[in-house]
């Protein structure tokens, strides 16, 4: 057997380069996974912390396990090197073949979870991060003000902006011990919620319309219209719009 590997230089040389692709890949997997983490624990500001993971958490989670199917690749183009010695070149290329195959099936597959099933994650990691309380420069914890009373601590410009686009939302953070406040500001439109149709988090705002528009003595009407990525399915939500305020 020795012999006739060493009659063989390309294939050796082949299963050794792939050996050095499948390392690789998964040093640079764990590396992105790592680098992301790290980049979310060193974020200290709970809202800053939730824009980075909304804006990024998916993204590196696909290029982790981007990394992790190319390194499979490699792997698999370096097994049954016997065979191929025994048997012939033949086998050499029915196992490219096969590889190809199954790398396509597990790259569908892959981002499949990424699209579908990861943002639902993502989502729970995102409410925990928003309604995890806050810390006031003094060490007190804050309480997040309900919607009737964040107005009093909202100026008119935001007053204004929660009123005209409705996928803006605010969120007050009071320390009652010492008055400091903490005001956040949130895009719906970058969140995506679950689909009613094929039930993933694959629906987002793309549109909306003021059917009855709000006064300081009457609430108005807003339609928000969605729209799903994986299945296309469309459908409108009507949300009670809350009174304008007096200095509105």
């Amino acid at each position: 057997m020795i012999a006739e590997i060493q009659e063989s230089p390309f294939v050796i040389a082949w299963d050794h380069y792939m050996d050095i692709g499948t390392m690789t890949c998964v040093a640079i997997s764990i590396l992105v996974f790592l680098y992301h983490e790290f980049r979310v624990m060193m974020i200290k500001d709970y809202k800053e912390k939730y824009d980075y993971v909304n804006l990024n958490e998916v993204r590196f989670f696909w290029y982790t396990a981007f990394a992790l199917i190319v390194a499979f690749a490699f792997y698999s183009n370096s097994i049954f090197t016997e065979r191929i010695i025994t048997k012939g070149m033949l086998w050499f290329y029915v196992r490219i073949f096969l590889t190809v195959s199954f790398v396509t099936i597990g790259y569908f597959v892959f981002y499949s979870v990424v699209r579908i099933y990861y943002p639902r994650y993502v989502e729970k990691r995102l409410v925990k991060l928003r309604s995890t309380p806050r810390i006031s420069p003094d060490g007190n914890i804050m309480r997040k003000l309900n919607e009737d009373e964040e107005d009093a601590h909202l100026d008119a410009a935001q007053i204004a902006e929660e009123a005209e686009i409705h996928s803006v939302d605010y969120d007050v953070w009071l320390d009652e011990k010492t008055g400091y406040k903490k005001i956040e500001k949130y895009d719906s439109y970058l969140h995506a919620e679950k689909c009613e149709e094929c039930g993933f988090f694959t629906s987002k705002i793309y549109k909306e319309e003021i059917e009855v528009k709000p006064t300081t003595s009457e609430p108005g009407l807003l339609l928000k219209h969605y729209k799903c990525s994986y299945c296309n399915h469309r459908e409108a939500k009507e949300v009670k719009l809350a009174k304008l305020s007096d200095n509105v």
